[in-house]
């Protein structure tokens, strides 16, 4: 079987589900950046039986509208922002202007398989439109690189890739709750310059350290050195990053919202959406608990790779 892979953004879970495909079919890749790139697309769908893209967004209706017009399945993965709208946080596609919501309906309408990263997600795709199919697929977590080691520091770390993020991963919350906590570091990795910038200027706690892009080893090292990891998002599709921590034995403080308790179960800590005094409260009793190991075995048990892996064949082979 041949699979035309394409691809907009290759984010680290995209990379991973196009090395899953490639294992077992004839996979090939075609980034697009640009409508020159079309042709390359056309070329591609043509010469396969099923196209796989990521995001229900522009490439993905060229690579649906295709695939209809040469009678090629399809399948989309929904990943979040492509389904989402957060008018309040100004956030999510359908908060953009009507052709772009117009590449996500069509998508979300006409591609043979929708694949949602978790409940929350396919709600609200289901919100938007009525897909053929759809099924939750969460995403993988690699359980012998993301892994405990040594002994845990006290430690409280978030991660924060993007920008503008500040209100949408609760950083404002997170470096507030820093000072109530002098003798413990706090840690935000992947932050922009901005919002780097901004937070300094909210907070100059001398136990909290903001840094920018750090490699995946990097991030591992202090997934294992952290106690407690912190998720307080206004929203969250999954939380590949909050999965991560906890895979690396974390105690998981989040908010209700979004996939987030799809995530953590029982395994961590709930406070309120920027609510300081219970995200305080909240670091206190997972610094003190020893939920990482219950938090770890979820991650094994709900959300490794082998476990997406095995569902992605599964919908390439009913199509």
């Amino acid at each position: 079987m041949r699979i035309s892979f394409i691809s907009y953004y290759y984010a680290t879970f995209v990379k991973q589900d196009y090395e899953i495909l490639s294992r077992f079919f004839d996979v090939e890749r075609i980034d697009y950046r640009t409508p020159k790139h079309i042709l390359n697309m056309a070329r591609s769908i043509y010469n396969s039986n099923i196209v796989y893209s990521w995001f229900a967004a522009g490439h993905s209706f060229i690579a649906v509208l295709l695939a209809k017009m040469m009678k090629k399945r399809s399948v989309v993965v929904a990943g979040g922002y492509d389904v989402a709208y957060e008018p309040e946080i100004d956030y999510g596609q359908y908060t953009l202007d009507w052709h772009k919501r117009l590449y996500a309906d069509f998508v979300l309408k006409y591609a043979d398989a929708i694949l949602a990263v978790s409940q929350f997600s396919a709600k609200e795709a289901r919100a938007r439109s009525s897909p053929r199919k759809l099924e939750v697929v969460y995403l993988g977590i690699d359980m012998d690189k993301f892994a405990p080691k040594g002994e845990k520091e006290y430690l409280v770390m978030t991660v924060a890739s993007g920008s503008n993020v500040i209100k949408l991963k609760g950083l404002d919350t997170f470096v507030r709750a820093a000072k109530y906590h002098q003798k413990i570091k706090f840690l935000v990795i992947g932050l922009s310059e901005q919002d780097m910038k901004e937070l300094r200027s909210q907070s100059d706690s001398q136990n909290l350290e903001l840094c920018g892009h750090a490699s995946q080893e990097e991030l591992i090292s202090y997934y294992q050195r952290a106690k407690v990891y912190c998720q307080l998002s206004y929203r969250e599709s999954f939380g590949a990053s909050l999965a991560e921590a906890m895979a690396c034995g974390c105690v998981p403080i989040v908010t209700d919202r979004g996939a987030l308790p799809e995530v953590v179960g029982d395994t961590g800590f709930y406070v309120p959406y920027g609510d300081e005094k219970e995200t305080v409260k909240g670091i206190k009793n997972a610094l003190e608990s020893n939920k990482g190991a219950l938090a770890r075995k979820r991650i094994e048990e709900n959300f490794s790779m082998r476990m997406r892996e095995r569902a992605l064949l599964e919908v390439i082979q009913s199509l």
